[in-house]
């Protein structure tokens, strides 16, 4: 206690100092009680981010940005992609994708996913209801029964799956994934070790980049006209813990 405060000393009475004890110990209880700022960054929200420069044929043709928010098992997910192939300073193919989800653990609750393929739009929707997947739109309506995921690369789990289901087209696609050939690829500026895994699934099948430990790096897939279509991730992906109270991204409707 400094000069400043005098009349903490003036009076000698034990009512006094009763109540500053308990204002003391009221103090250190809160303060032994309170979680550390380490304790509460491990509750918030944790958000990944991965930006994809997507090439055809080795050219640049546009980006595909995943952005994962991972609230304690529960993830919401937006997926956003713009492509624009160019033949002599002219667009002559675009294809805009947006997509919006919801997942409890490895399981996805809902999906709404708007896709504009050079002028032909596409819209798939979906719910869970009880042990149900409902997906509306695209080319069919399904019920899938059990825990579903999408083509979610960024998921270790996916490895695991023998279905999946394509946002663009509304289809849950029977697949197979094996393992591949390791090799390299470009990562940003610098080329990495990587290893490969293979979706065998209609059209035709992708090859999933990784590093060592399973984070998601590239892909391969082949496209229409025998081309191929690349992802190759442009930087270490982004990682921050969000506040509780920042909103989660709202599908379109």
């Amino acid at each position: 206690m400094t000069r400043s405060h005098p009349t903490l000393f003036a009076s000698s009475s034990s009512s006094s100092l009763s109540s500053a004890s308990a204002s003391a110990l009221a103090f250190a209880f809160v303060f032994a009680i309170a979680p550390s700022a380490a304790d509460a960054a491990a509750d918030l929200p944790v958000t990944r981010t991965w930006v994809f420069q997507a090439r055809l044929d080795g050219k640049p043709i546009g980006e595909h940005r995943f952005v994962v928010v991972d609230d304690g098992g529960r993830r919401t997910v937006t997926s956003d992609a713009r492509f624009d192939v160019k033949l002599l300073g002219f667009t002559v193919y675009r294809y805009v994708f947006h997509a919006a989800e919801r997942w409890s653990g490895d399981c996805l609750q809902s999906l709404a996913a708007d896709t504009d393929d050079d002028g032909t739009p596409a819209r798939v929707r979906a719910e869970r209801e009880g042990e149900r997947l409902r997906i509306r739109g695209g080319t069919a309506d399904v019920d899938a029964a059990g825990c579903v995921m999408t083509y979610a690369y960024w998921n270790p789990a996916l490895r695991a799956q023998t279905r999946l289901l394509n946002p663009q087209t509304g289809r849950v696609d029977a697949v197979t994934i094996t393992a591949a050939a390791p090799g390299s690829i470009e990562v940003g500026a610098r080329r990495i070790d990587a290893q490969r895994f293979r979706i065998a699934a209609p059209p035709g099948p992708v090859d999933v980049w990784t590093t060592p430990d399973g984070e998601w790096v590239g892909l391969d897939a082949g496209v229409k006209g025998g081309r191929t279509l690349s992802y190759r991730l442009r930087e270490k992906p982004a990682v921050s813990a969000a506040s509780r109270g920042s909103p989660a991204p709202s599908p379109p409707s």
